[in-house]
């Protein structure tokens, strides 16, 4: 029985393939007619072929792939040979590059990758379930710009003449205070008004007014930030289809007032107003509340789009409409992709402190 193992025979080499320079006697394994007899029929048994040649044919057989040995190292050896140095050199370089191109590459795609997910997950999702009917939804979001029209319009400048205070006469820093302490009632006031109308549905789903650090949703927001140099292009775009007439009356805000006076208090009252505060409130009425209600109605993407509407309804500014339509479109998308109000929130936030540190240019 002849041995099938190529590794227990020292006089086959592990790579036949691999040649060294040198004598051409080195060159070779196979030193006698034996060890050519030996490699065939070692080859021809481990190939599982019938052993039924002579032993001529077995030699000629080795004689021939041991030719085809010295010719491909001699070939081998007059090709590298003619090669010049630099040619190998810039060889090497391009190796060098290929995997940073390709790591590249792959980085694009798997962005690219991402984004189609996310697109394809705002068509594919599972609306929310939804206790309460089209009246709920109307009612609360009517309730809702009642309170907050009556807490900033009537409830805080009366308590506020009560005390002996008139916002005219306050400096940058009271402006500001007094701002923020609106902003914190007009929200305090909503969010109890939407608590009292919805007490009768509870308990709600768990995926109702999730707040959670929990989820893979950290790339929905960095995505989400790309988007605000296109953002604040759609101000522009917004501004020149429907400019502000020349008869109407240009208010400086107060926001614009303490950043040009420079004031640090004033400025980070503002800064916590519009970063903190309205995002909060803000995102839980409208993607915490409005977007989950009408998908029980109307697909994802569509539920996405008209409460991205009446959020820039609801900011009273139609030379902001179409930014804040797509902004709400932006977050409507983080929100439905992760069911998360923290996603949705902190981009908000982040959206306004992009903005106010524009202001601040």
């Amino acid at each position: 029985m002849l041995n099938r193992s190529p590794h227990l025979d020292p006089r086959i080499p592990t790579n036949p393939a691999r040649c060294q320079p040198g004598p051409v006697a080195s060159l070779s394994p196979f030193t006698t007619p034996l060890s050519f007899i030996g490699f065939a029929v070692r080859l021809y048994s481990l190939q599982g072929q019938p052993m039924s040649l002579s032993i001529e044919a077995y030699a000629s057989l080795a004689l021939s792939l041991a030719l085809q040995q010295l010719l491909s190292c001699f070939r081998h050896e007059e090709s590298s040979s003619a090669i010049p140095e630099s040619e190998l050199v810039e060889d090497k370089l391009s190796e060098l590059v290929k995997p940073e191109l390709s790591q590249k590459d792959y980085l694009r795609k798997d962005w690219l990758w991402r984004l189609k997910k996310v697109i394809a997950a705002l068509f594919d999702a599972e609306p929310w379930i939804v206790p309460w009917t089209a009246k709920t939804i109307v009612q609360v979001m009517l309730l809702w710009i009642a309170s907050f029209w009556f807490v900033g319009s009537w409830i805080v400048p009366i308590i506020a003449h009560i005390a002996g205070f008139r916002k005219e006469s306050l400096t940058y820093r009271g402006q500001a205070l007094y701002s923020l302490l609106t902003d914190l009632a007009e929200g305090l006031a909503g969010i109890a008004m939407l608590r009292r109308c919805l007490s009768r549905f509870h308990p709600l789903p768990s995926d109702w007014f999730k707040f959670s650090l929990e989820g893979k949703w950290q790339f929905d927001v960095g995505l989400g930030c790309l988007m605000f140099p296109l953002i604040n292009r759609l101000s522009q775009i917004n501004l020149n289809l429907l400019p502000v007439l020349p008869s109407t009356p240009v208010a400086i805000s107060s926001v614009e007032q303490s950043i040009v006076s420079r004031d640090p208090v004033a400025m980070a009252l503002y800064a916590v107003v519009v970063s903190v505060c309205a995002p909060i409130w803000e995102e839980i009425v409208f993607r915490g509340f409005l977007l989950p209600s009408l998908s029980k109605y109307m697909p994802i993407w569509c539920s996405i789009l008209v409460s991205s509407i009446a959020f820039a309804l609801a900011h009273f500014n139609m030379q902001r409409m179409l930014p804040l339509v797509f902004l709400g479109v932006v977050m409507g998308a983080v929100f439905a992709r992760s069911r998360n109000l923290l996603p949705s929130m902190l981009l908000h936030s982040l959206w306004n402190a992009f903005v106010f540190l524009d202001l601040m240019k």
